[in-house]
């Protein structure tokens, strides 16, 4: 289940020409908290996503389909982030996510249209040799988001998990109970 964390986050992809990326991405919008995910000039008339979309995020997630980059509407304040592998881009390690973001996805073979990216407040790349799958891509951008902006213990600094001690308790106080042992008397 996804850390609280304040804002929200949608997600979409522009020119898909492949449905099972589509459903792929809205799956793990879904299992990642997305609060809307969307298509923008889809290649295809009817999107079937049912094979990769397992959880049936289009009854959970408010999904939405725009014919054109012109008729992208984004809740107010929302900033749209591309993901695409330019030279220009921000490396996602090196990226602050804004609280209220939109990312958007680029068609498999030609990535973000120009007019796409000239609407992108931000271009982000994820640091690989060369071009991933578009729907890795998206959970990895996704995940990125949780943790950074997600409530977790700090990583610590040698290998292993966190290090610092639990939460306080904070549901009363701890119950005791009274044993009593064969010395104790009545026996």
């Amino acid at each position: 289940m996804p850390r609280p964390m304040k804002g929200y986050f949608g997600i979409g992809v522009e020119g898909i020409s492949k449905p099972m990326n589509v459903g792929a991405v809205l799956r793990t919008a879904h299992a990642f908290g997305a609060s809307f995910a969307f298509t923008v000039a889809p290649a295809t008339d009817e999107v079937d996503f049912g094979w990769s979309n397992t959880s049936s995020t289009e009854q959970s997630v408010p999904f939405y389909t725009f014919p054109d980059v012109a008729s992208l509407t984004l809740p107010e304040g929302c900033q749209l982030i591309g993901i695409e592998l330019m030279d220009r881009s921000i490396d996602l390690p090196s990226f602050r996510h804004p609280r209220r973001a939109a990312y958007i996805l680029g068609s498999e073979r030609h990535g973000l249209s120009r007019e796409m990216q000239a609407r992108c407040h931000h271009i982000v790349k994820i640091p690989t040799r060369f071009s991933i799958n578009l729907s890795l891509a998206g959970a990895l951008v996704m995940y990125d988001r949780v943790i950074t902006l997600g409530r977790f213990a700090p990583r610590p600094v040698r290998s292993g998990g966190p290090t610092e001690p639990p939460p306080v308790h904070i549901q009363g106080g701890l119950l005791q109970r009274n044993r009593r042992g064969p010395d104790d008397g009545d026996a």
